[in-house]
């Protein structure tokens, strides 16, 4: 399992789409996967890319109006057609960074080349910023924690405690110092701050393909899937990498549904075990998404980010009508916070 920041669209249509109804012709069922499919992409150009990435705004916007392009998406398995997989998969095999006739033609060239590469490629997008809208409440559990990521790429997001925060100027730093990889959010509301982020004294990550930060091809993937304009996110991410490489944590191949249990047994007794899902619930079917949150509780406490329809018992207690888009941080599945898909912004209700 893999985090995904940006390909997780709040459209319900995604990773965890349900099989084709058998009732529908195949003609029918390839009108429906088009419609749906050239809507994924709409809702990633106008809620996702705002702000982000102009170019992949404007591939998107060609993309779901292009017949023949997505007659090539849709020969891929559902959760390989989302669009932030396909634009990296291109990028990585060298698409140029033009705009989308350019794009266009350079796909249709080589889509079997980009097909085979979604085939086996995951979005494993490792934002560590999504750490500001999860310190906080880490902090509120305990001054010192156990932690595990479920969908955890390569482990940045396993290193809340070697990182320093930016609050709107309000600024958190480790015990033992500022960290070079700063991490800020435009906040509004009664946001609770320690002094210093709480120290982590055992860190393991799950993930269906952990990458492996001293793997240049990993690496490589990892920075692929940075959009094309966001240098500073880039350089975050390299000095993420460099803390990780110097202290890698422990990362298990596995699944939620199957593993994790295996791995809370490993945590150390005596101190607060914290399971984190960062953007990756999008990722399991409904009824998946359900049995985990009402499983995970009994392991310890659960601190999940997730974009709107993705955990329905956390969008109705809400203390307003979510908007297309929005992403909720949530401690045991209490809504506290309304944060950017990234960590960019916190939105903080709950004093």
């Amino acid at each position: 399992m893999s985090s995904a920041p940006a390909c997780c669209s709040p459209c319900s249509w995604s990773a965890s789409a349900p099989v084709p109804d058998l009732s529908r012709t195949p003609v029918e069922q390839r009108a429906l996967d088009l419609e749906k499919t050239a809507d994924w992409y709409r809702r990633f150009r106008l809620f996702e890319t705002p702000g982000q990435s102009g170019l992949y705004a404007d591939w998107a916007g060609g993309v779901e109006d292009d017949a023949e392009v997505l007659a090539l998406i849709i020969t891929l398995p559902r959760p390989k057609r989302q669009p932030n997989l396909v634009f990296a998969c291109a990028r990585l095999l060298g698409a140029p960074l033009a705009g989308y006739p350019v794009f266009r033609r350079w796909l249709l060239e080589q889509w079997p080349a980009v097909a085979a590469e979604a085939l086996v490629r995951a979005t494993q997008t490792n934002e560590p910023r999504r750490l500001t809208a999860v310190m906080p409440i880490l902090a509120s559990i305990g001054p010192r924690v156990a932690l595990i990521e479920v969908g955890a790429s390569a482990g940045l997001c396993l290193y809340p405690d070697r990182y320093s925060y930016d609050y709107s100027g309000r600024r958190v730093d480790p015990a033992d110092g500022p960290s070079p990889v700063l991490l800020s959010a435009e906040t509004t509301g009664p946001v609770p701050l320690p002094e210093h982020p709480p120290e982590v004294l055992w860190r393991a990550g799950l993930d269906l393909n952990p990458l492996d930060v001293h793997d240049p091809e990993d690496v490589r993937w990892l920075d692929t899937l940075v959009w094309p304009e966001q240098a500073a996110r880039r350089r975050r991410l390299d000095a993420a990498i460099s803390i990780v490489r110097r202290d890698p944590p422990l990362l298990v191949r596995g699944d939620a549904a199957h593993d994790l249990e295996a791995l809370v047994a490993r945590a150390p007794a005596g101190v607060p075990l914290v399971i984190v899902s960062p953007a990756v619930l999008v990722y399991l079917a409904p009824e998946q998404r359900a049995a985990f949150a009402d499983a995970v509780t009994g392991f310890g406490r659960w601190i999940s980010l997730d974009g709107v329809g993705v955990l329905p018992r956390v969008d109705a207690l809400l203390p307003e009508t979510p908007m297309p888009g929005d992403f909720t941080v949530s401690l045991d599945g209490r809504p506290l916070a309304r944060c950017g898909a990234h960590g960019q912004s916190l939105d903080w209700f709950v004093g």
